[in-house]
């Protein structure tokens, strides 16, 4: 069964990113938890907690079978009553201490179920960028880095990869991104599993090996209390869009997976409310947003 397969794989994936994120912030201490699901499988949750370069990061691996796919799981497909499922994922979130550093997310993860007795499976996954202060070379670079992603692999769908990652971290409630976006991707299983999975590897690498970039240029930038309070602030945009709208969030609640692993990607502190004017930094960072997403339908 692929399944077997996977589960290491994505064991060595979630690994390899607690070490590099290890290496950014070497006061960090990391805490682990095995878990076990009531349905069957269960994971490993990381939490990374530092007290210089990385406020709090979670890289977490599950595993999990059931009986029914929660609907989150299948988003616009149209498919219904698939049974007997497995799902594996792993899930990083990294919330940087210097507001000049962006907040970034990946997840990839691999599903087989049951339909109509028949065996189907697919991949999912992606990665996205969450800035407060940023400037058109990270833009550039962040996007130059997933569309080469997809060049190496012969995926030729980076341009929908980017527009549904667009469209999906997206707060319709604020009429505005949530970052400047990235790749999304689901229902990957073309043109055959060993393609799809090398591409998955590779996203969950990319990921890493450009955020750790961006990071390193950033880390000992100085800033302003008003700027780490905006930082603060704009987390709050995270936390809304994670709780509402989050399909991993979703469909882990609805799968009955552990809560405390599930909400471990919010943030250590935030705020809604702040005693300056962001008008400036808003605009700013807007127009960013704005020029990423430009950038992904050019």
């Amino acid at each position: 069964m692929k399944t077997k397969e996977i589960y290491q794989s994505f064991s060595k994936v979630q690994n390899k990113i607690i070490k590099v994120i290890a290496q950014l912030d070497t006061t960090s201490k990391k805490k682990t938890k095995k878990w076990k699901h009531s349905s069957g499988g269960g994971g490993l949750s990381c939490e990374i907690l530092g007290n210089k370069n990385i406020e709090k990061a979670a890289v977490n691996f599950s595993s999990i079978v059931g009986d029914k796919l929660p609907s989150s799981a299948l988003g616009k497909t149209g498919i219904t009553d698939l049974k007997k499922f497995k799902a594996t994922g792993v899930s990083v979130i990294i919330h940087p201490t210097n507001p000049k550093v962006p907040c970034a997310h990946m997840n990839i993860r691999f599903f087989e179920a049951s339909l109509n007795k028949k065996s189907i499976w697919w991949f999912g996954g992606g990665f996205d960028l969450t800035p407060y202060f940023i400037n058109k070379t990270d833009v550039y670079f962040w996007r130059d880095a997933a569309k080469d992603l997809c060049g190496r692999h012969k995926v030729n769908q980076y341009k929908k990869f980017s527009m549904d990652c667009d469209n999906y971290f997206f707060l319709p409630h604020r009429n505005e991104p949530r970052g400047i976006g990235g790749i999304f991707f689901d229902q990957l299983n073309s043109p055959n599993y060993n393609s799809c999975k090398l591409f998955c590897i590779d996203c969950a690498d990319t990921f890493i090996s450009s955020f750790a970039s961006l990071f390193k240029r950033k880390v000992n930038l100085k800033f302003t209390d008003k700027q780490k309070e905006f930082q603060l602030y704009r987390r709050g945009r995270y936390v809304e869009f994670n709780l509402l709208f989050d399909r991993g969030t979703l469909f882990g609640l609805q799968s009955g997976g552990r809560a405390q692993s599930i909400l471990m990607s919010l943030p250590p502190s935030v705020t809604w409310n702040s005693k300056y004017n962001f008008s400036s930094y808003e605009k700013e960072l807007l127009n960013m947003f704005a020029l990423a997403r430009k950038q992904s339908i050019d």
